[in-house]
């Protein structure tokens, strides 16, 4: 984080989206905020609490893929939810604290992870010993072999040249019986109260009383490899140090984006038994302010998690949310809508663009597909006037073009004699003609 500046965090994210300076702008300041905060001292850290945002724009304009990038980049959990899944306490439906359940379990998955690595050689040499084990069981010494110590010299001399054909991948495909255990799942057992709200000593108590089920299965040493590894590998990872820094990562790194939060404004409903939008936003108002939630790996704070907030709000507007939720939100910025020369940028500058990974795709088949400067910007010019003249849904335009532009191709490509395609102009609006003129014609019949 500390060679992360706000203009280095911009930079990378340049390399995957596409202008909206504004917001980009806004969650590098955000998360550089995070590494000053733990710069300071103890007693004035815990005081500071992150500027939440509230990014403001039609769908398709990388509000989500700025916050999932940005989550990448500096290695926190993020988790991405839509606030319309969630609804107001009496309801049957999930409620906004299992946000932050869904959250810890995520950074309970990476602490995991990077203590996998810590113990990665000590369970390599745990499984070897057990490989050996099963290639090289304990024989029950006969009557003839009356010293014991020249018959174990002899089975460490048969172990050592076993462990080294072992190492060179020659039995990989010798047939060894394992005992393999399955692992506890737990169940959902109530209607909308998971265990995952339940007291954790009472899901261990689960864990202890009902039977694992266990089979012997006969594999090969390369499956039984894998599978013993899985098996060393949580064995030597300790429970309780994933739990406190799954909770520790949460709280102080943890990102969740609130998609769709324009959908939870506007007015009450005035007839029927309704799920309040207010009511919802009541909710998720403790969340965001602050509050001690209950999970598996043991109590979790909010009040340092980043919260981002998005929406289209064509119909309300940010000032609709309730007014103690707006001011958890001080930072609003407006991401733009995508030009026709955004369009043609994201087709070429990306890391990874959609022209280069349909062209990739392809190359499997050996089909080398060359997109020239016009045929791109026949593309960007087409989804921009499909976008202005219909739904806009700004880069995903891109998507259903390019999807049908090289269908043809896509289908033959196994088949197809001439493996050199060039997309041009002429290519796209051969192949995009039609439907073009049954849009100009819909415009007026309808």
């Amino acid at each position: 984080m500390a060679d992360l500046t706000p203009r280095e965090i911009v930079r990378e994210l340049d390399r995957h989206i596409v202008g909206q300076e504004a917001a980009k702008r806004a969650v590098a300041i955000a998360i550089r905020n995070r590494w000053r905060r733990l710069q300071l001292p103890p007693e004035l850290r815990k005081d500071i609490a992150p500027k939440n945002i509230i990014m403001i724009g039609p769908t398709g304009v990388g509000k989500t893929e700025i916050a999932r990038r940005l989550a990448e980049l500096v290695g926190a959990p993020f988790l991405k939810v839509e606030a319309t899944k969630y609804t107001e306490v009496g309801y049957v439906g999930r409620d906004v604290e299992s946000m932050i359940r869904d959250l810890v379990e995520i950074a309970a998955g990476m602490v995991r992870q990077q203590q996998r690595q810590l113990v990665e050689t000590q369970a390599r040499e745990r499984v070897t010993e057990r490989l050996l084990d099963l290639l090289l069981p304990q024989q029950s010494s006969t009557w003839e072999e009356t010293e014991e110590a020249s018959a174990g010299e002899r089975r460490r001399r048969a172990r050592e040249r076993l462990r080294k054909r072992l190492e060179a991948g020659e039995l990989d495909d010798r047939i060894v019986e394992l005992h393999i255990e399955q692992k506890f799942v737990p169940v959902q057992i109530f209607s909308n109260l998971g265990m995952e709200q339940m007291d954790l000593d009472l899901q261990n108590m689960f864990e202890r009383i009902m039977p694992r089920q266990a089979q012997q299965r006969q594999v090969t040493v390369r499956e039984a490899r894998k599978i013993l590894m899985e098996q060393e590998t949580d064995a030597l990872i300790d429970r309780q140090v994933v739990a406190e820094k799954a909770v520790q990562l949460a709280e102080n790194q943890g990102i969740i984006f609130i998609d769709e939060i324009d959908k939870i404004c506007g007015p009450a409903a005035t007839t029927g038994p309704d799920v309040s939008r207010q009511g919802v936003q009541r909710d998720l108002l403790p969340i965001v302010e602050g509050t001690t939630t209950q999970t598996r790996y043991g109590p979790v704070r909010t009040d340092h998690i980043l919260f981002i907030a998005a929406g289209a709000f064509h119909v309300s507007k940010p000032s609709d949310l309730i007014p103690e939720l707006q001011g958890r939100f001080p930072i609003r910025v407006e991401l733009s809508d995508l030009t026709r020369d955004d369009f043609i940028r994201i087709l070429t500058e990306p890391k990874h663009s959609l022209t280069k990974q349909y062209a990739e795709l392809l190359s499997a088949e050996g089909v080398h597909i060359e997109f020239s400067a016009d045929g791109i910007a026949a593309i960007a010019d087409i989804a921009y006037r499909v976008n202005r003249s219909t739904q806009n849904i700004g880069a995903r335009r891109l998507h259903t073009i390019l999807e049908r532009v090289l269908e043809e191709v896509s289908f033959q490509a196994p088949d197809v004699p001439d493996k050199q395609v060039l997309v041009d102009r002429d290519y796209v609006y051969r192949r995009l003609g039609d439907i073009l003129k049954q849009e100009e014609l819909s415009r007026y019949i309808l």
